[in-house]
Parts: structure tokens; sequence; C-alpha cells
């Protein structure tokens, strides 16, 4: 089927109580691992591509790789463009057929962001697709984004309706916890601080920095409303561990890639496999 937008395949989630992954891909290999997951476990999918992923793919390549996947199959596929910070890139994503793109003006003042995230709307409403901010600022590193532990602000509640009806977006991210990256210890979600949002707000929230959160807290936040888990760090582990793997099983004169690659894809399929179960999005398809 044809690529969907973000507002469709969320407005389902938070009516059917599940989540849906958000994954970061970096080539063919992860993306139709990601792919390949869903379509065993007839899930929606959001496949998730930062502005450098774009910029080393190139950006109608990546448009036309997952949207030729998303039609070869039955599930709901997203093509989402993350923490997009540069206006003119964004803009060109949109265009090019991204159903859905996170414009981050997180590192901004409030009013700031505001502003900016009203005029991605604004551009992204002539066009099939969605947007997703930031209020608040996520720690860890996400490609050009960069937050480190001491400049970390969780969101406040009071700041979101306002946030939200003033941008008109289809997704918030909430900072409460969770950062890009490696944890250095187990993280510690504020779920009073992600009730009192969710109190305030109908707009779907997002879970940034998925990788490493025990799968209890992640359920937990689900079960309270949360619709949308990002996975990023944890499918470039598997990629890279998986491809050193058969670097060092396999004999110097096997040069057939897929001998190497082929293992890369699976690996990837089978956690996102896991994870699609997790956040209960499993035949929601």
């Amino acid at each position: 089927m044809p690529l969907v937008a973000l507002k469709e395949i969320l407005t389902k989630a938070q009516r059917g109580h599940y989540a849906v992954g958000g994954f970061n891909f970096n080539g063919y290999e992860d993306a139709q691992g990601i792919v390949n997951a869903a379509v065993a476990v007839n899930s929606p999918i959001i496949l998730m591509a930062s502005q450098r992923a774009c910029q080393y793919i190139g950006l109608h390549q990546s448009v036309g790789l997952i949207s030729g996947m998303a039609k070869s199959v039955d599930v709901p596929v997203c093509l989402f463009l993350d923490h997009a910070t540069d206006m003119t890139f964004i803009r060109e994503a949109i265009k090019a057929g991204f159903t859905a793109v996170m414009v981050d003006a997180s590192a901004e003042e409030y009013e700031t962001n505001i502003r900016i995230s009203k005029e991605v709307v604004s551009f992204a409403r002539n066009y099939n697709c969605s947007i997703e901010a930031e209020l608040g600022k996520i720690g860890g590193k996400e490609e050009y984004v960069v937050v480190e532990d001491r400049a970390v602000t969780f969101t406040e509640p009071s700041d979101v309706p306002r946030f939200v009806e003033e941008t008109g977006i289809d997704a918030l991210a909430v900072a409460f916890g969770s950062a890009h990256g490696y944890y250095k210890s187990e993280p510690k979600l504020d779920f009073d601080r992600l009730e009192a949002i969710l109190k305030v707000t109908d707009c779907p929230l997002v879970l940034h920095g998925g990788s490493g959160i025990p799968v209890r807290d992640v359920q937990k936040c689900i079960a309270m409303g949360l619709v949308k888990v990002n996975v990023g760090t944890e499918l470039k582990a598997i990629f890279s561990s998986t491809l050193r793997r058969m670097c060092a099983q396999l004999p110097e004169s096997q040069i057939e890639p897929k001998k190497y690659m082929q293992p890369v894809k699976d690996a990837v399929a089978a956690s996102v496999k896991e994870i699609l179960i997790a956040l209960g999005s499993e035949n929601k398809a």
C-alpha cells in the first residue's frame, strides 16, 4: 500500500490503547529488516531516517526505497524524518514524499519553538505529511542534536496545551527521563509528569530514547496513554555486531555480499519483532 501519514497510525493506536514503534534505519538492510518484522507480526510501522541518514542515502532515494517496500506489503508504513533542524531540508523532505517529519526546535525558547513548529505544520498541510515536535529537551546525542545532562529540561505540563493548540502538531515528543544513545545506568522515568501531561492534552505522545528502557517501564507508559516509542541505538548495535561477526566467520575467499548482509537483515527483523509485540501493536495492521 502507499505510504501513510503518521497521524493515521497514531490515531488508531490511541483508540486501540497500544503503541507503534518508530525505528531508525541507515540503509537497505536494516530498513527491509524493520518492514519484514512488521509483516511477520501484522503491525503498522514507522521507519525513521535522520537528516544525516538521508544525506548518506539520498533524500529522494530514501523515499523511493521505503515507498517501494510499502507498496509490496499489506501493513501501514510511515516514512519519518527524525530530529530535523534545517528548515530547507524539512521542506525538501516533505515535497519529496516523507509522510511525517519531526521538527526539532527544542533548543530554542518556548515562543520560538512554537513559531518554528507552526511554520512547518502550515507547510506540511499541503502534503500528506504529519508533524511531530518536541517540548522540553531530551538528553543524549541524536545526529546533529546533542543535549548534555546539565541542559536536559523536562516537559512542563502547563506548557503543553498552548503549544499543541498554537502549532497544530500531530504528535509531541515529551521529556520525562529518557535519553538518546546508551544509558549509563537504568533510566528513571517520571511517570507522574507523564500522567500530568496526558491529563492536559489529547495530542499523541512520543517516547524518545527507547533503547535500554526496561520493557516494564515502556509498557507502563503505553498503559497510561503514550502511543509512539522510538528505537535507534539498539538497531545500530545489532547491525554492526552482526556484520562484524559475519566478517570474522566467513573466509576471505567469500566475496558474496549477501552472505554478509542477509544475517544483518534477519537480526534486525528479530529484534524489531520482539519490540512490536511488547508495544502491543501485533495484529493491529
